[in-house]
């Protein structure tokens, strides 16, 4: 039961990887420092995708569910979960290259955005905040 409960806490921890990899970039419109961790996650899904890799997520999903006396499954998490809903015929490379441009697309969009709302406005308070860190750093300390 603990290994069955383990599989499936794995599956809705992928799931939500996946969302946040995808639209997570809607949170970092709030908060900015999101981004430091969204970037990563973009980053390693597009490239699980691209390279055909699989996710470290689902071999471990696998071996809980066999732990559990259940069958695991053969191919990813894509493929077993999210394929048969999105695209019933299976997973190709071409579709593992459109999912890849989707995470990269979506992303660009909501970071451009941001970008564009943020103007040159953000950029001169992130300049003064350097600046500001950077005297700070370079004034001499007083030791006795």
């Amino acid at each position: 039961m603990l290994y069955r409960f383990g599989a499936d806490l794995v599956v809705v921890a992928h799931l939500l990887f996946i969302v946040f990899a995808v639209i997570g970039g809607l949170a970092v419109l709030r908060w900015h420092w999101l981004a430091l961790v969204h970037l990563p996650v973009v980053v390693w899904a597009t490239v699980v995708e691209l390279m055909g890799w699989v996710c470290p997520l689902t071999p471990l999903e696998i071996a809980l569910r066999v732990a559990a006396g259940e069958a695991g499954y053969h191919g990813g998490f894509v493929e077993h979960y999210i394929l048969p809903i999105v695209y019933p015929a299976g997973l190709t490379r071409e579709i593992q290259w459109l999912l890849a441009a989707l995470v990269v697309l979506v992303n660009a969009v909501i970071y451009g955005w941001l970008m564009i709302r943020s103007g040159p406005a953000a950029l001169r308070r992130a300049r003064r905040r350097v600046d500001t860190i950077a005297a700070k750093a370079a004034k001499p300390t007083r030791r006795r």
